[in-house]
């Protein structure tokens, strides 16, 4: 095992086997917060990594930006670091009107619309989040009350549209809950490295345009959203 991460730049010996991962570097900083005895382990591009416990048992927390391939970068670096869990804290656009903005929607496996991980496995590989994460996350929202929906999330590159119209429809009548940028490189990798991933995302908006009034995603409601899903991660990563 190495000693040092290339992109990370954490130090091997520090990282705990449990880690959560978020893209905003500020929002890892906010969960950190929350743990017990919590310290920063590096800082490096957008890749803000810290310890500390939660429950009395050591974990980390990482942020890896935005979009796949440099979520990909984290991704991997964990995986050679010697982590054995990780589970994403993220936002997510809701393709279903009854997934409303300020709930909470926990991945079961990703659609694969990324760039990405066609270059990692043919296609058909399904990315598919690991069963004991998800049902450590169902119920570890059970005993916070929580209602989520468990179900398929869409992993895009794209967030501002061009000439090429893309296809919502489809994956709205398709039966997926929610639009995001990075679970399916997370549940690829974690596949092929052998260690245990999932995703839990809180919705932020509407993606589809039929649905969309305004796109705000920075209310108290989106805000006490993403708290609750870093507790619900928190204590189900930590079981």
């Amino acid at each position: 095992m190495i000693d040092i991460l290339t992109n990370l730049k954490i130090n091997t010996s520090e990282l705990p086997e449990c880690v959560i991962v978020c893209g905003d570097p500020k929002r890892a900083s906010k969960i950190a917060s929350m743990l017990q005895n919590h310290r920063q382990l590096a800082e490096s591009r957008e890749y803000h990594s810290y310890s500390g416990t939660w429950n009395g048992k050591l974990v980390g927390v990482v942020s890896h930006g935005v979009g796949s391939p440099g979520a990909a970068v984290c991704f991997e670096e964990l995986a050679q670091g010697g982590v054995k869990k990780i589970i994403r804290v993220g936002t997510a656009g809701s393709y279903q009107q009854d997934v409303t903005p300020g709930s909470i929607v926990i991945s079961t496996a990703a659609v694969r619309r990324d760039g990405l991980t066609s270059q990692l496995v043919p296609e058909g590989v399904p990315a598919v989040a690991n069963r004991h994460i998800v049902d450590a996350l169902v119920d570890a929202a059970v005993e916070q009350d929580m209602n989520v929906k468990e179900g398929l999330t869409l992993t895009l590159d794209v967030f501002y549209s061009g000439i090429i119209e893309f296809p919502h429809h489809l994956y709205k009548k398709s039966g997926v809950l929610a639009v995001e940028m990075e679970n399916s490189a997370l549940f690829v990798i974690a596949a092929l490295r052998g260690i245990q991933a999932g995703a839990i995302v809180a919705i932020d908006g509407y993606a589809d345009a039929d649905l969309l009034e305004v796109y705000d995603p920075h209310t108290d409601t989106v805000a006490k959203a993403i708290e609750a899903e870093a507790i619900i991660a928190l204590n189900a990563i930590t079981r």
